[in-house]
Parts: C-alpha cells; structure tokens; sequence
C-alpha cells in the first residue's frame, strides 16, 4: 500500500527529500500561497508547528501558483516573505502543481485519499490541508477555510499524535 512515505520532493532549496525521512512524525500537509486572502493563516501553521514539535508534528508548506496566480514569486522571494512576515521555520518545497495534468505524485496521492472531512478530489484552493500520520497514511483532510486554530483541526491533530 502506498504512504506519503514514499514519495521524494524538492525543498524550497532544491534539495530532494524522501519523506520517508519524516517516517514516526505526523505531517500536516498544505499548499501554500502568499498573495491570497488565506495567506494570514502562515502564522497558525507556525505556531502550530512550534506548539507539537517536540511531539513530533510538522507542518510542511507546498507553494502552489494554481488558483489565481496567488504564489506567482521566486522560491527565494517565497522563503524570505514566509520568514520574514510570518517567521516561518517549518519546511518549505519547491513550488508545486496540486491539481491537472502538471499535480505531483505526492498530490495525486493526497487527494485520492478519501480521508475526511474533505475527501477525495481536486484541491479547491490555497491551504487545503492533509493531516498524515507517523505511518505515512492520509488521516485527516480540512478545507482551505478550516484555519489551523479551529477545533476539528487541532483535534485531529491531538488523535494523531496520541
């Protein structure tokens, strides 16, 4: 069976990355823009990251240009705007395509998952959010409007990391 584990991507750096190497830690996976209306929700996912690190939870950040051209900057002017308005520390990847013919495999895999609320299907917008277990399965898929403070999402979180 096939797990976000088994897939590689490439860090904002251009570093390739298995994500075997997050084998053990519960990943929350979002597609990330910095020109939209969502953008401010940056500064939930860091303090979420900061908040169940040393429980082993992540954040991984995936830039998308896909929905009104709303990430249409640099992988430098993308990292610099992360760290400097919203001191960003979790991961950041290189910019990706999450929906169509250009999606990345680790997003063919995500959004084939039937995992809820969401289930499966194309991403609607910036900041769809994955939530991923230490065994590298989907468990958990909230919409861009579900902010990283709401309740259904933190108490997801907590499931998966108990």
């Amino acid at each position: 069976m096939t797990t976000v584990h088994d897939f590689e991507v490439e860090t904002i750096d251009g570093a390739h990355v298995p994500l075997a190497d997050y084998a053990g830690k519960t990943l929350l996976i979002v597609n990330v823009a910095s020109r939209c209306g969502l953008t401010p929700q940056y500064a939930g996912l860091q303090k979420l990251h900061e908040q169940h690190a040393e429980r082993g939870f992540v954040v991984l950040g995936f830039p998308c240009n896909q929905f009104l051209g709303q990430e249409p900057g640099s992988h430098e002017e993308i990292k610099s705007f992360c760290e400097t308005k919203y001191g960003v520390s979790f991961p950041l990847f290189a910019k990706v395509e999450v929906n169509g013919e250009g999606r990345i495999p680790l997003y063919a895999h995500l959004t084939s998952s039937e995992a809820g609320p969401d289930g499966a299907g194309d991403i609607a917008w910036n900041f769809a959010k994955f939530l991923v277990d230490g065994q590298g399965q989907v468990v958990g898929r909230f919409s861009p409007k579900v902010t990283p403070e709401a309740g259904e999402l933190v108490e997801a979180i907590e499931r998966a990391l108990a």
